[in-house]
Formats: structure tokens, C-alpha cells, sequence
């Protein structure tokens, strides 16, 4: 994500290396570079060329501080601007009344039918809600068909009228439906088309004047770049939907939807998509891209990854068990879990500072644990509650149950016996898991 746009901003800030000021002449270059890598990113000239005389402006008018070099001067400036560009600060979903309609719009193949699973999945877990899944393409079955399976798979209620066309009617009924049930956000997926066409926006014209949303959001594929800010603008003149969705974020994307679109319908992002799976939602930083944008990671999204899978009683359970040195394979196979609940393993390194370069050209298999939990799951609970008991015709029949090599058990087995050690001299220290969440939780306010 970025990774292109990254690289030529930081090749183009290195020009201001060994300058003692910022002048004129000397920032010449670097913002012509700033602004041909917004260009490569696909964004759109005249934003890149208002953006690269906003951040000229702040440059040459910016106070000299003797402590800041000129190049971290202008790192400072570029992100402030990136993140008014984006909107300058994150914008929530319309979610007050009872219940509360959300209206999802976009072209076919934008992602629109995943993404209403995963808001419904992130309002049911993170906000507490009670959604229903709305399935409101008619011309698509296997529109139809996803819905279901997804609502299945996260446990909310799908509203479908298999016999009815009629998309206004669905909708109508749903709502009605929603209130009898008791449910208090309806989440209604809508057709898209391979372009737009009037026959499709009259359509979703009339579901937008029948329900009367709280929140039309506008589902977008950044990976179509210039492409997609097009097609915001036409949807927006048509419904003056309230915010942006931006899906495939993790794909090889350029980026220039994220920076263009909200210049150009002056509607925010609300939340973007970074995965298939029903976790990968999140909604939209402006400053936090920024940080990704240039390199600098994001911190804040990574300690509220860990603080959602973290369970303060369990932290508790298994510091003592650690104290004790009873921390064993049953207890190293739920950390993972937890690890990879938090998202894709590459995306949650680049956000810790620095990391982001020092594994751009490295292949990190989503899947790395695969090995480590076949391995585990071959072991029966004896061995996984006393690893002590792992002699050498175990570890064989463990090898050839999970498909690996005696010495990848044996690997594995010396890993976690040094993990073990480590974690018991970590406990020794005055410090418990819980209070050092504690402290992570106080450096987020």
C-alpha cells in the first residue's frame, strides 16, 4: 500500500539533505519531485499541483528552527498537508436513531456486498449493535448468495425476498422488518453496474427517497485510482451520498483515490478496506495514512489492534501461569490466534516505525503460523500441557501427523522453550502484562 509513493517522497526530501535553510531554490527540485510522485500515484494535476504550492507557501513562510534540518522541516510540512488532503480528521457513521439505515452504493466489483459484511461485523463487535444485512441486488444471485454466507459466517441476519425485483419494496420491508425484530441499524446492499448508467442511479434514487437513510456511504475500488474519484463525482451529483469507502487497500494500489477524492466531491473517507476478511475494516485516519504515507508507521493503529483482542482477565491467567513456568503449547497456540486476528502480518509490521522499509522487498506469508499451529494441533493435550514429555518417538509421530520434518518439530520445540524462559524473566520484573497494556492505553490519550 503506498509503497511506490513512499519511496519517491523520500527520494525527494534527501535532495534538502545538507542544506542549512530552506530557500526558494533549493526547494525547487524537491517539490517538482513531490509533485511527479503524486502524479505516478495517479493523482489528479491541478490537485497536485495546489497541494505542492500549499506546502511551498508553508515552507518559505515556516519560522527556522536551528534544532530541525531543513529535510525534517519539510517531511513536517508534506504531512500536515497529506492529511488536510485527506480530510484532515477522521469522520463517523450516522448511526443515532433506531433504527438507523445505511445505504450502500457503488459499481459492480467494487466491493460492495463484503464491505456491508464487515460493517455490520465491526458495529455488532466494536459498537454493539444489532444489524440486518439487507440484500437489495435482485439482478446479481450470487449477490444474493454472499450476503447470506457472510451473515452466517459473522452471526448477523440477512433480509432477502427471493421472488421480489422490486428493490424499493425489499428495502421497505426490511426496515419494517428490523423494528419488529428489534434491530437497530439496517445495512442495505444495493446493485452496481460494470459503468454508470441511468437506469441504475434512478433505481437507487428511489430506495434512497423511500428509506430516507441516515448514511448513504459510496463503496470505491482504490485500486481503479483517477478512475474511482470519476465515479464518486457522478454518484455524488445523483445523491449527495455522506462518505467514501475505500476497498482494496492492500492491493497493489497507487493510492491516488485516497489522496484525490475528497478534493474532488469534498465528501470524507469513512473507512477502508485492507483484506478479506470480516476483521478488515478500519476506519479512516487522515494523519495516521499520512504517517504510513511517509513512512513513519502508525503506532496507534497497532496498539488498538492488540487492545481489541486483548482480554485483561486472560493477560492475568497466563502472567501467573508464565510466573509459574507453566506457559505451554495450548497457551502459545491461543497467542497466535490472537496475532492473527489483528490483521495481515506484513500491514501490522509496517506499522511499527521503520519497518515499513525494512521489509518492503520481503515476501511475508500471510500463512507463516500454518506450519507452527499443524505442528501443535498434531500434539495431543498431554504434550501441549507438559512439553517436557516430547521425547523422540513423539516428535516423529508429530513430524508425519502435521506434514513437517523432525527437525522442524525440534525447531519449533527450541523456540518455544526459549520463549518460555524469556517470558518467566520478563515476569520476574516488576511489570505485569495487564499494567504494561495499562501504560499502552494511557499513551493513546
Amino acid at each position: 500500500m503506498f509503497e511506490n509513493l513512499s519511496d519517491r517522497l523520500d527520494r525527494s526530501f534527501r535532495l534538502l539533505k545538507g542544506q542549512g535553510r530552506i530557500t526558494e531554490i533549493n526547494i525547487a527540485e524537491t517539490l517538482k519531485e513531490v509533485r511527479r510522485a503524486l502524479l505516478d500515484a495517479d493523482v489528479n494535476y491541478k490537485i497536485a499541483k495546489s497541494f505542492t504550492d500549499r506546502v511551498k507557501e508553508k515552507a518559505l513562510g515556516a519560522d527556522v528552527i536551528k534544532s530541525v534540518k531543513p529535510g525534517e522541516q519539510m517531511v513536517k510540512i508534506v504531512h500536515d498537508e497529506l492529511a488536510q488532503l485527506m480530510g484532515g480528521e477522521s469522520v463517523d457513521i450516522n448511526i443515532k436513531v433506531n433504527p438507523s439505515v445505511i445505504l450502500v452504493a457503488g459499481l459492480q466489483g467494487s466491493g460492495k456486498t463484503t464491505f456491508s459484511g464487515k460493517l455490520a461485523n465491526l458495529l455488532k463487535t466494536k459498537r454493539s449493535k444489532k444489524p440486518l444485512l439487507v440484500a437489495g441486488d435482485v439482478y446479481r444471485p450470487a449477490a444474493i448468495e454472499q450476503l447470506k454466507v457472510l451473515g452466517e459466517q459473522i452471526s448477523v441476519p440477512v433480509y432477502t425476498e427471493d421472488d421480489n425485483k422490486n428493490p424499493v419494496k425489499i428495502a421497505r420491508d426490511a426496515i419494517r422488518h428490523a423494528k419488529r425484530e428489534g434491530l437497530d441499524v439496517v445495512i442495505i446492499d444495493t446493485a452496481g453496474r460494470l459503468a454508470i448508467d441511468e437506469d441504475m442511479m434512478n433505481e437507487i434514487s428511489s430506495i434512497k427517497k423511500e428509506v430516507n437513510p441516515g448514511e448513504i456511504l459510496f463503496v470505491v475500488d482504490s485500486m481503479t485510482g483517477q478512475d474511482a474519484v470519476n465515479t464518486a463525482k457522478e454518484f455524488n451529483n445523483r445523491l449527495d451520498f455522506n462518505g467514501v469507502v475505500l476497498t482494496k487497500l492492500d492491493g497493489d494500489t497507487r493510492g491516488g483515490a485516497a489522496l484525490s477524492i475528497r478534493s474532488v466531491v469534498d465528501k470524507p473517507i469513512k473507512f477502508v478496506g485492507t483484506g478479506e476478511k470480516m476483521e478488515a475494516l478500519d476506519v479512516f485516519y487522515p494523519d495516521r495514512m499520512a504517517d504510513r504515507i511517509l513512512g513513519m508507521g502508525d503506532i496507534v493503529s497497532l496498539v488498538e489492534k492488540a487492545q481489541e483482542q486483548f482480554d485483561e482477565a486472560e493477560a492475568r491467567k497466563l502472567q501467573k501461569k508464565i510466573a509459574k513456568n507453566q506457559f505451554n503449547f495450548d497457551d502459545f497456540l491461543s497467542q497466535i490466534q490472537q496475532i492473527k486476528k489483528m490483521g495481515n502480518i506484513k500491514d501490522l509490521a509496517a506499522m511499527v516505525p521503520g519497518m515499513g522499509k525494512a521489509m518492503k522487498n520481503m515476501d511475508v506469508d500471510d500463512d507463516a503460523f500454518k506450519g507452527i499451529e499443524s505442528i501443535i494441533r498434531s500434539m495431543t493435550p498431554l504434550e501441549r500441557s507438559n512439553p517436557a514429555v516430547l521425547n523422540g518417538s513423539r516428535r516423529k509421530r508429530i513430524a508425519i501427523g502435521s506434514g513437517t520434518s523432525v527437525q522442524e518439530v525440534n525447531q519449533l520445540i527450541k523456540q518455544f522453550s526459549e520463549t518460555r524462559k524469556m517470558l518467566k524473566m520478563m515476569s520476574g520484573g516488576k511489570k505485569s502484562m495487564a499494567s504494561m497494556m495499562s501504560n499502552m492505553q494511557g499513551m493513546r490519550r
